[in-house]
């Protein structure tokens, strides 16, 4: 495919106008950035991982009608998704204490939670994302209470989904973060999941050895990231078990 107008980059992506209307090509980078780009490097092999997994989670989320962007993966690195106004909102749900809520609350990390905490954070890079609640996010008219309801629905749901996914591969899912987009037909408005899912927006442990295999592995320099996110690739089928070194990724179509 012939590459067209850059759109917007990202830390982590690259968006090109699509080849019809309504359509975005979205290219997925190897840069790594962590603590709002204080910490950056480039990954080699991170951005096909990523395309690839994002593409497996979003697929599956579609195949249970939960409503996502992704529409096809194009080549290694780009995958062809809707284009959609992106609410500005980060969802955050967390099923055990770790993160800026261990930190927050004085939590030991890892500590199961009573329930899926649902929280929000305001989607500004300068302000570092800050934590916003449903009154602040009903005030500035980020959202409608109609939206919110459905965004809270569609969280858990995927929350369920990738929750069990992971359980079945040998892995936690600690938390993760997702994005909603606004679409419409005609007068209608939809919300769709929108951004990607990767380990780049999920915090994921190892089930019996606590291992992480998530961005922490960059943020923490508990070791090689290429090495974290294979592991998950090989335990979903995403990636052949017998491969190794991630510097040119052979993945499973």
């Amino acid at each position: 495919m012939a590459r067209r107008k850059k759109i917007y980059e990202g830390k982590a992506k690259i968006l090109y106008e699509g080849p019809e209307p309504g359509t975005i090509v979205q290219y997925f980078k190897d840069d790594a950035t962590a603590f709002n780009a204080q910490k950056k490097d480039v990954i080699e092999g991170k951005g096909v991982l990523n395309n690839r997994l994002s593409e497996f989670f979003m697929t599956g989320l579609n195949n249970i009608g939960v409503p996502t962007h992704f529409l096809k993966r194009l080549n290694m690195r780009e995958q062809l998704v809707r284009a959609c106004e992106i609410v500005p909102l980060e969802i955050i749900v967390r099923n055990f204490a770790a993160g800026s809520l261990a930190t927050r609350l004085g939590i030991e990390e890892g500590t199961p939670l009573p329930r899926p905490i649902v929280e929000y954070c305001y989607k500004d890079d300068k302000l570092g994302d800050p934590l916003v609640t449903e009154e602040h996010i009903a005030a500035f008219g980020w959202a409608s209470q109609q939206d919110m309801d459905d965004i809270l629905s569609l969280s858990l749901r995927v929350n369920d989904f990738l929750s069990g996914l992971m359980y079945g591969v040998g892995i936690k899912l600690v938390d993760f973060k997702i994005e909603i987009g606004r679409v419409y037909d005609g007068d209608f408005q939809r919300l769709i999941i929108a951004d990607e899912i990767s380990p780049d927006s999920m915090r994921l442990w190892d089930i019996e050895t606590g291992q992480k295999l998530d961005k922490d592995v960059f943020r923490r320099d508990l070791g090689s990231l290429t090495d974290a996110y294979t592991e998950v690739a090989q335990r979903l089928g995403v990636m052949p078990k017998q491969a190794t070194h991630l510097g040119k990724p052979k993945l499973i179509n």
